[in-house]
């Protein structure tokens, strides 16, 4: 293996408290519904089909690996933590699935083989890497890709300007009780705002198309919170 410099980022270090977390991980699927259905029919307009091979970066759970598999040649699941890996497994176990292969790495270290990617997917998993290392990311996204490969890219990525982000934040957090049933709890968004990496759709916009990719639909939602993309590698 190759040996990394120093100062290389742990992305297992990066991964997030919660990911790493059994008692979290047991319960993600009923705090997080990933719209897995619907993300595979938007990449089924878009070309996904029996000889696309898929790689889903910061794969969690599975929901989207266990939805796309059916549709597709072969579906790599990269996670970083051990404890979404082993979730995956015991639900690939269940489904019977003989074309996902779940690999031990994150997006700064996942070594692709066998042909290009067609379709890569990540899902509320880039903004754990801080802005310099979001750019390393995304260009070893795009050299695991064909040309006119599709990435879709979905996070919370702050939309609008500086001015007025703390009241948006704040609203955010807001919105959210101390102790839910089962759900997201204020502490988990205010965890994510101290401890994580989420940027504005400013500075990730440019990220994303300096690192090789053209962005041909762009979603925020009406707080500015969320955004979605689909890129082409270009």
């Amino acid at each position: 293996m190759e040996r990394r410099p120093d100062w290389f980022l742990d992305e297992l270090a990066s991964a997030g408290r919660e990911n790493l977390d059994p008692e979290h991980v047991a319960r993600y699927d009923a705090k997080e519904d990933a719209g897995a259905a619907a993300e595979v029919a938007l990449l089924g307009s878009l070309g996904l089909g029996p000889d696309s091979v898929v790689v889903d970066l910061g794969a969690g759970t599975g929901q989207f690996t266990l939805a796309a598999a059916p549709v597709c040649a072969r579906v790599v699941a990269v996670d970083v933590s051990p404890v979404m890996r082993a979730a995956i497994e015991v639900r690939l176990a269940a489904a019977e699935a003989s074309n996902v292969e779940v690999v031990a790495a994150g997006f700064l270290t996942y070594d692709h083989s066998g042909p290009p990617a067609d379709f890569v997917y990540s899902r509320f998993a880039l903004h754990h890497l801080p802005d310099f290392w979001k750019v390393l990311a995304l260009r070893r996204m795009r050299a695991i890709c064909r040309t006119g490969a599709v990435l879709r890219l979905s996070d919370v990525v702050y939309s609008g300007e500086p001015e007025g982000v703390e009241e948006r934040l704040a609203a955010w957090c807001a919105a959210f009780d101390d102790a839910p049933d089962g759900g997201w709890t204020r502490a988990d968004v205010e965890e994510h705002i101290r401890d994580e990496h989420s940027t504005f759709t400013w500075l990730l916009e440019p990220m994303i198309e300096r690192s090789g990719f053209a962005i041909e639909q762009r979603e925020y939602s009406h707080d500015g919170i969320f955004a979605r993309y689909v890129a082409r590698a270009a």
